[in-house]
């Protein structure tokens, strides 16, 4: 039976290259399991790689054949920005072990959706401060820097990553890249390995 090892954390909390990381690890043998969202492309993102990129419409389309599991709307400064999870890919759950990379609120209707013993939470945290310091410099690299979102994204984790909201989700596992993301990224392999 195949697992879906769910990686999440705060924004700036290192999750992505994680993810990217992970992939690469020929030893997990992990298939990306994409997610969709309506949101602007940044520099250096691939359409199909990191999310599928997706207009308002094609959301709309998706709903009514009834293929999306889990949605969320962020009412950002450039308006409002939807991420969700559709069924009907590629996946087969049944054969390979999936890597995907979302929220906690995304992992547990994910969790709901295919069961608690497929889905395997991953969950990385950060200190606050370097985070923010992360998210600054990162927005710096955009062709427009939007600090507005920085912060409305960094104020916004606080509340949907609460203690209380991660206890609810079942999570116990924590993993720490405050420091040498190398060693993070080798824990989680280990664990993926050993789940």
């Amino acid at each position: 039976m195949g697992k879906l090892f769910y990686i999440m954390g705060k924004s700036s909390s290192g999750k992505d290259t994680i993810y990217e990381e992970l992939l690469m690890r020929p030893e997990l043998g992990l298939v990306p399991f994409i997610m969709y969202t309506t949101r602007p492309i940044r520099a250096k993102e691939t359409d199909g790689v990191q999310y599928h990129f997706v207009t308002q419409e094609r959301l709309e389309e998706l709903q009514e054949k009834g293929q999306v599991i889990e949605l969320r709307t962020y009412h950002t400064v450039q308006g409002p920005w939807h991420y969700f999870t559709a069924d009907g890919d590629t996946m087969d759950i049944a054969q390979n072990n999936y890597l995907a990379l979302g929220t906690l609120e995304s992992y547990e209707k994910v969790k709901n959706y295919y069961g608690n013993d497929r889905v395997v939470p991953v969950y990385i945290e950060v200190d606050d401060e370097k985070r923010l310091e992360r998210s600054i410099k990162r927005e710096k690299k955009q062709p427009v820097p939007n600090y507005d979102e920085v912060c409305r994204r960094f104020l916004a984790d606080q509340k949907d990553f609460s203690e209380e909201n991660i206890q609810r989700a079942g999570i116990t596992k924590r993993f720490s890249n405050n420091g040498d993301r190398q060693l993070c990224m080798d824990e989680v392999a280990e664990y993926i390995i050993k789940s």
